[in-house]
């Protein structure tokens, strides 16, 4: 999702994409990218060095911005996130639910909230024009990102960067907490996303000021609070008692709808078809000359399966370095020899080793069972 420039090539978008309000809309509004043509390897070798290289340099702007796939647990995220948006109607007077969206890393959950958010922005803007009837502009979601030292200050500031208030730079934090407000109201805001929660620090003191300030922006913002991070619940977003017994929390937990993401499974054929749906889907979009059908979902997929245990993030890295270095050696195509040469994340190397002891005790396949044995074939007959 970039802009083009004459010659085809991407501009890049704002490496503060998401902190700032103008970065959000660009990457909710740009055009999608174009999908390079694929080429034979026959006329790959024809280009001369110029066009070869503006060639590859098209391939790993794509291969490296791949998704967001639309697999089952995407959507079922989506879907639910609909469902409380759209029923978050209520007038001022009545507080509207939050959702925490908890999940391991890896699992594609900031991805899959960011895209429901880009999509939220598209229709507010289509169904109600850029402009609020006082001539404000539109800004649908606001999107802060937590550290692990943030106070309410620096939360209630982090709130008027993204909408570039002027006065963001001097005031308390009553003061930022009321010129957020005012954002929010101004710009008509319908949805806070507050990512990385885990990096708050419950225990300690700005913790617990910035968790209950959560309450008062829920009670007084007319916005969805969806909080995104990891190991939410163990770490004490429902539970008053990691608090010292704050009641607050309490009406936290009363409030707050938790959804989750899944890694992909291979315990029944249909979990099995759901990943070679995805693999047929990441075959379709590779650019590679050396390609052929069944190149992921047959030739690789159990090896896939085991190198990322499911983890669509693992995944999507394993194929975008995969695909450079197949594009940079010239190979144009992915096979065991070559992403056994790339390096991805420790935890799902970790966990490859058992994965690939009980693939060669034949105790798991990935694969689905597409020829009927002889007894389905009986059973099908009756």
């Amino acid at each position: 999702m970039t802009d083009r420039t004459p010659n085809g090539a991407s501009l890049p978008l704002d490496n503060l994409t998401l902190s700032r309000k103008e970065g959000f809309r660009q990457l909710a509004e740009a055009p999608k990218r174009i999908q390079p043509d694929l080429m034979t390897v026959g006329q790959v070798a024809l280009l001369d060095e110029p066009a070869h290289a503006a060639y590859n340099r098209l391939r790993r702007d794509w291969h490296a911005n791949l998704g967001p796939i639309k697999t089952p647990q995407l959507n079922a995220l989506q879907d639910d996130l609909w469902d409380i948006i759209d029923s978050n109607v209520q007038d001022g007077d009545k507080p509207k639910g939050a959702v925490a969206v908890d999940a391991f890393p890896g699992l594609g959950k900031t991805t899959a909230v960011l895209h429901f958010a880009q999509e939220f922005h598209r229709r507010e803007i289509a169904e109600l024009g850029r402009l609020t009837q006082d001539g404000n502009e539109r800004w649908p979601v606001c999107r802060v990102g937590l550290t692990s030292n943030i106070g309410m200050k620096d939360f209630n500031r982090s709130i008027l960067e993204f909408f570039a208030h002027p006065a963001r730079f001097r005031g308390t934090s009553a003061q930022f907490l009321q010129r957020a407000l005012d954002c929010v109201l101004d710009c008509e805001t319908r949805i806070l996303i507050i990512d990385d929660l885990h990096f708050l620090k419950w225990s300690d003191r700005n913790g617990r000021e910035v968790s209950n300030h959560f309450k008062h922006i829920a009670n007084e913002f007319p916005v969805t609070l969806i909080f995104v991070g990891v190991e939410l619940e163990a770490r004490g977003l429902y539970s008053e008692m990691d608090m010292g017994g704050d009641v607050t929390l309490a009406q936290t937990a009363r409030r707050t709808t938790p959804l989750t993401m899944a890694p992909f499974s291979v315990n029944d054929d249909q979990s099995r078809r759901q990943w070679r749906g995805l693999l047929l889907w990441l075959e379709k979009r590779l650019i590679l000359a050396n390609k052929f059908p069944g190149m992921l979902a047959d030739e690789l997929s159990d090896y896939i399966y085991a190198r990322t245990t499911g983890h669509i993030g693992s995944l999507m890295t394993l194929i975008n370095r995969g695909c450079q270095r197949a594009v940079r050696t010239g190979a144009e195509r992915l096979d065991a020899d070559l992403l056994n040469s790339v390096k991805i994340d420790a935890a799902s190397e970790q966990a490859r080793k058992q994965l690939e002891a009980g693939l060669r005790a034949r105790s798991w396949t990935s694969k689905v069972n597409l020829v009927p044995s002889a007894t389905s074939k009986k059973q099908a007959s009756r």
